[in-house]
């Protein structure tokens, strides 16, 4: 009654007969027990079989056709981040041509392309400007008004301590405070300056255009004195000023200014004290044209300065240079505030014979011309401290912390 079984052999990568895709060992072995007790030692052997070779091979294919079956059919199009490939761009696309030297990997030959994209550009804008202003020319009145160019300066956010040319109030104040008996020439300024321990030969360069550059300036080494004990020093010999020059790498990167004689302004302590930060360094020798500073006393510029920390800070400057200019030697000293940032330069003006005559005497016209002395350097303030250096116990009028006070880029201080 029973048919006989037919022995069939699968290899490891042979395809198994369709009827055996979705069958499983203990289905398979229940059928195998149901045949003669003769078959069950070959059913037990062809059921290791099975189970070792032929149904994780079964079991592989029929997980990866159920896989397939579930997963949703790839479009063909679509966006490339969801097929896992870029696109081929088959259009051709011509893209604009420009001077951007960046291309260029010889780093000699991409400078002197960049030199060149910069002088074609500044005389295209120099082509431009005068085709400006032949068009206004021939216009006439009827030109248009030249729009003023939008900067950090003229959009700057309003500063609620800004002072008015004529405040009664701050006028009163500067008559009374640390620094007006310099400005109104009663005490003549007599400064010590000093250095860090053991400076560099290089900074004494700044030193001596620093001794040019201010009247009464006498210079001390440091040796190994500290800031407290020089500020004493200075006072007991009648200094007014002490300098304090930092530097970093050869440069001079730092300036403390302490205002050492006592004053009924600071309760007859001495006092203010400031400390700048230093850049841009260009010794007397570097600056182009330069000309050789005389000892006559400068005249003495300060500009820029708005606010009431601008102010405190522009006369504690006015207060190194004594206020009886002597015009004969036609030098000024300049302290030029613009962002924070004060540009101090030092020039003399010449007068000079024109070339144009003038229509009423038949001579000619004299011009004046500005030549640099130098040095050249750029200040900004860090902190202002009432009394004499003390780190310790010393309180501050002002201390700049950057991302407090800066949060916009147009925010001034002073």
């Amino acid at each position: 009654n029973h048919q006989p079984i037919t022995h069939q052999r699968f290899g490891l990568f042979d395809q198994p007969p369709a009827s055996l895709h979705l069958t499983s060992p203990s289905l398979i072995s229940t059928k195998i027990d149901q045949r003669p007790a003769r078959l069950f030692p070959l059913a037990r052997g062809l059921t290791r079989i099975l189970n070792s070779c032929f149904f994780p091979v079964a079991k592989a294919i029929q997980r990866s056709s159920r896989r397939n079956n579930m997963a949703p059919s790839k479009p063909k199009g679509g966006h490339a981040s969801l097929q896992g490939k870029k696109p081929a761009n088959t259009t051709k696309v011509k893209r604009p041509v420009t001077n951007n030297p960046g291309r260029i990997r010889n780093k000699l030959k991409r400078s002197e392309m960049y030199g060149k994209y910069l002088l074609e550009k500044k005389a295209q804008k120099r082509q431009s400007r005068i085709q400006r202003e032949k068009e206004a020319e021939a216009l006439g009145e009827d030109a248009p008004k030249r729009a003023t160019p939008r900067t950090l300066d003229n959009t700057r956010e309003s500063e609620a301590t800004a002072v008015q040319p004529e405040d009664e109030e701050i006028l009163a104040d500067e008559a009374e405070d640390e620094f007006a008996p310099y400005f109104s020439d009663e005490i003549r300024p007599k400064i010590l300056l000093t250095t860090r321990p053991c400076p560099s030969a290089e900074l004494f360069h700044f030193i001596a255009d620093l001794m040019r550059f201010f009247p009464q300036l006498y210079y001390y080494p440091r040796k190994s004195y500290s800031v407290k004990e020089i500020c004493t020093f200075g006072s007991n010999r009648k200094f007014t000023h002490l300098i304090v020059l930092s530097e970093k790498s050869k440069v001079c990167n730092g300036m403390l200014i302490s205002h050492l004689r006592p004053s009924t302004a600071a309760n007859g302590l001495g006092g203010p004290t400031a400390f700048f930060k230093v850049s841009n360094v260009i010794p007397s020798s570097d600056v182009p044209n330069n000309g050789s500073a005389t000892s006559h006393v400068p005249e003495l510029n300060l500009h820029g300065f708005t606010t009431r920390l601008g102010h405190r800070a522009g006369r504690f400057l006015g207060s190194l240079f004594p206020h009886n200019a002597q015009f004969q030697g036609r030098q000024v000293a300049t302290f030029h505030n613009q962002r924070d940032f004060i540009f101090v330069r030092h020039h003399r003006y010449v007068f000079e014979e024109g070339r144009e005559l003038n229509k009423e005497n038949g001579k000619k016209k004299t011009k004046a011309r500005l030549q640099e002395l130098g040095p050249r350097f750029t200040m900004k303030m860090r902190w202002l401290q009432e009394g004499t250096f003390d780190t310790q116990f010393g309180e501050y009028e002002w201390f700049h912390k950057r991302k407090e006070m800066d949060t916009t880029r147009r925010k001034f201080h002073m």
